[in-house]
């Protein structure tokens, strides 16, 4: 195996052992002992890759952006990308333990360290950005600030994924997200065009969590 490939292994295994621990310990809870165990590297290894916990942390919680943005499709983006981004985000959270590492590490990061709002103010940007498209082609309602249905969406999916997880182990997300679309549409959408829009995904998202089922 080449050098590069070699390193590029030892990075991915250092990002996954630290996802397990984090999300089973929490940022505070554990240590780059801890998480030099689970990879199974040496601690030279991940200093190579990673100067400190709190990089390693970091990176965690930037993997959570490697979705497109609007300007990346332009389009794509509207109201339909980001039923389909929250509902991205819901089965990733069940099936990728770096998705909810990244999760959890912004909430424990935020109790001890003071507030870390970067990760939501960069959810509200991506959605704000989707949702002035969509307004400009006429799909939400024209008296609808779209910083503040952003905002609003952040702020409610946190919570009830954060409900979601206590209640079920996440495993009622995508159904609860959904619902959550369900009620939400009808009041930012113009209403001849309510129809245009899926609150349980894309069809490509709804194969992609169908596969994921079987």
């Amino acid at each position: 195996m080449a050098r590069q490939e070699r390193a590029e292994v030892t990075r991915a295994a250092i990002l996954d052992g630290a996802a397990r621990a984090f999300d089973a310990e929490g940022y505070h809870g554990t240590t780059l002992g801890d998480i030099v165990k689970e990879a199974g590297v040496t601690k030279g290894a991940l200093y190579f890759h990673f100067s400190s916990k709190e990089e390693l942390a970091q990176a965690l919680i930037d993997e959570q952006f490697s979705v497109p943005g609007p300007a990346a499709d332009p389009e794509g983006a509207g109201v339909q990308a980001v039923i389909d981004i929250l509902h991205m985000m819901a089965r990733q959270l069940v099936e990728d333990v770096r998705v909810r590492a990244g999760i959890r590490l912004v909430i424990d990061r935020s109790s001890k360290t003071g507030i870390v709002s970067e990760p939501y103010t960069r959810w509200i940007e991506l959605l704000k950005a989707h949702l002035v498209r969509a307004q400009e082609r006429g799909d939400l309602k024209p008296d609808v600030d779209p910083g503040q249905v952003a905002r609003l969406i952040v702020g409610s999916w946190t919570g009830l994924q954060l409900s979601s997880q206590v209640l079920s182990g996440r495993q009622e997300l995508s159904a609860e997200t959904t619902l959550m679309w369900e009620m939400l549409l009808p009041s930012i959408v113009v209403p001849r065009r309510l129809g245009r829009f899926r609150p349980e995904g894309s069809v490509e998202e709804a194969a992609r969590e169908l596969v994921a089922v079987e």
